[in-house]
């Protein structure tokens, strides 16, 4: 009876929630007291920060990209994530969903046409702007910016977790991926500091993206609809999907999440096909080419590039930009990632979680933002201002001008909004697991605590005005977490070490 009552206890949420939950109230508070002065210091620190460690950022990212592949093809390949006789719980295709569902899936909606679209008119230093140049440039950066770096460190937070969850039965905490190097330390004072760097990152950042994510739906039902893209049709969006992702968060990662994925894969599949046959089919089959062929044979240039003799400031608008963007969520990301993932072999997980995302991120751009330049470059279509103005809107103007326009807008609509939903579900989940001791069935509470705490968090900053400035103070917090990151490598290395030892 007593040991029943300390396991019961050990999963109830502590002294890690209250603190992160209220760290970000104070900060959300912040922004709506003081938006301009929350502005100046987010942008001030985010400045710093790509001025003076985006070698850091570049370097770090491409280490974990072949640290990953180390371990794919390293003698611990075959060690799964979990125990010998475990065996994967999901299906490979619904595995695949859920990677999306949790990671970048509403990130290659958002921007699959419009940053194409940018990049050609504002393109990477020694590129003529709106040349044919300029447009091979902008798929092959899109397809690097959406590539291996970002998955990479998704993917080594995720078998970190995984393995020390699955294998060494740990709690599935950031801080617990360190146990090798902290040993019990990681249940006290340094672990929880730990803890709660990663769900304060992880809370700023999915909030930012929430209400990036409505303004989009917004624009898309003003598009589409004829409905007024306002403020209050923006906090409408979010009231009405914070009620679909709490009942699919309450329902569980079994029935919420991994059902919605499946649909929203099946959804993008034939979106994908659609744009890929209903538009200029040969051009876009050429680009995946060529730009493929110029990622793969430029890939040290694009990585390692810094341009320290020049002004690097388009590198750091966008690529410095995404990396430390993607750190920042690698937190939420890798911890989801952990979780649908028991039973894999390292090897499996890592070219499942490295590669594949990759390449149906790459293809997804090519495809839609080749389509949209295209338009803009052979039919005369201005899509270029509107995508620069309204970046929300940009992948509606580019479905209306290909056949059945309607339809595809509304389908865009709706898988949107079906991966801003997952997005939210995934994200309050695994908020709930770090804030709960790492537990993988956290209280319903605790889910209701952090879905109203994101969706009032994107509410109040988009009525403000301090949603850019809230994206800045994130992105900032991924320099500790890329150096946690770093740590992480060393960590799961001396576990796997042990491992193979006895």
């Amino acid at each position: 009876m007593i040991r029943r009552d300390i396991i019961s206890q050990k999963k109830q949420p502590g002294i890690t929630l209250y603190i992160s939950a209220a760290f970000v109230l104070g900060f959300v508070l912040w922004g709506v007291v003081a938006p301009e002065n929350l502005s100046s210091s987010a942008n001030k620190a985010l400045n710093w920060t790509i001025s003076y460690f985006s070698w850091f950022y570049m370097a770090a990212t491409t280490f974990f990209v072949f640290f990953m592949l180390y371990l794919a093809f390293s003698p611990y390949r075959n060690i799964k994530l979990g125990k010998d006789e475990d065996e994967p719980k999901y299906s490979y295709f619904t595995w695949l969903g859920l990677l999306f569902a949790g990671g970048m899936g509403v990130g290659l909606v958002f921007w699959g046409v419009a940053e194409p679209l940018q990049h050609y008119a504002d393109p990477a230093p020694g590129v003529e702007a709106r040349s044919t140049e300029a447009a091979e440039s902008a798929l092959k950066y899109s397809v690097f910016h959406w590539g291996l770096q970002p998955w990479a460190g998704y993917g080594l937070v995720g078998l970190t977790i995984a393995y020390f969850k699955f294998r060494k039965n740990k709690a599935s905490l950031i801080s617990h991926a360190f146990y090798p190097l902290l040993g019990e330390k990681v249940n006290g004072f340094l672990g929880k500091s730990i803890n709660i760097v990663s769900i304060i990152a992880t809370a700023i950042g999915v909030a930012t993206t929430f209400g990036l994510s409505a303004m989009q739906v917004s624009g898309g039902l003003g598009k589409v609809l004829g409905f007024p893209n306002s403020s209050m049709s923006q906090l409408i969006v979010i009231a009405v999907v914070t009620v679909l992702f709490m009942i699919s968060a309450l329902s569980g990662v079994n029935k919420g999440i991994r059902i919605l994925s499946n649909i929203n894969l099946g959804i993008a599949s034939l979106l994908f096909l659609f744009v890929l046959f209903a538009g200029p089919t040969v051009f876009l089959l050429e680009s995946a080419i060529t730009s493929f062929g110029s990622y793969i044979g430029n890939y040290f240039q694009l990585s390692l590039g810094l341009s320290p003799f020049k002004d690097s400031s388009w590198r750091g608008d966008w690529t410095i930009f995404y990396w430390a963007w993607g750190i920042s969520w690698a937190p939420f990301v890798g911890t989801f990632i952990a979780r649908v993932s028991r039973g894999r072999t390292i090897r499996e997980f890592v070219l499942g979680v490295l590669f594949v995302p990759a390449l149906m991120g790459g293809l997804w751009f090519i495809v839609f933002g080749g389509t949209a330049l295209h338009m803009q470059i052979y039919e005369g279509l201005d899509l270029v201002k509107p995508a620069k103005e309204n970046v929300e809107t940009a992948l509606f103007i580019m479905l209306e001008n290909l056949p059945f326009g309607k339809v595809l807008s509304i389908a865009g609509l709706l898988l949107i909004t079906i991966f801003f939903i997952t997005s939210a579900d995934s994200a309050t989940y695994v908020l709930s697991i770090l804030s709960s001791r790492g537990t993988l069935n956290p209280k319903k509470y605790v889910k209701l605590i952090w879905g109203f705490i994101i969706s009032g968090t994107a509410a109040v900053l988009l009525i403000s005005g301090g949603l850019k400035s809230l994206q800045a103070a994130s992105i900032t917090t991924a320099l500790p977490f890329a150096l946690l990151i770093v740590l992480m490598c060393i960590s799961v290395i001396k576990g796997l070490r042990e491992d193979k030892s006895i």
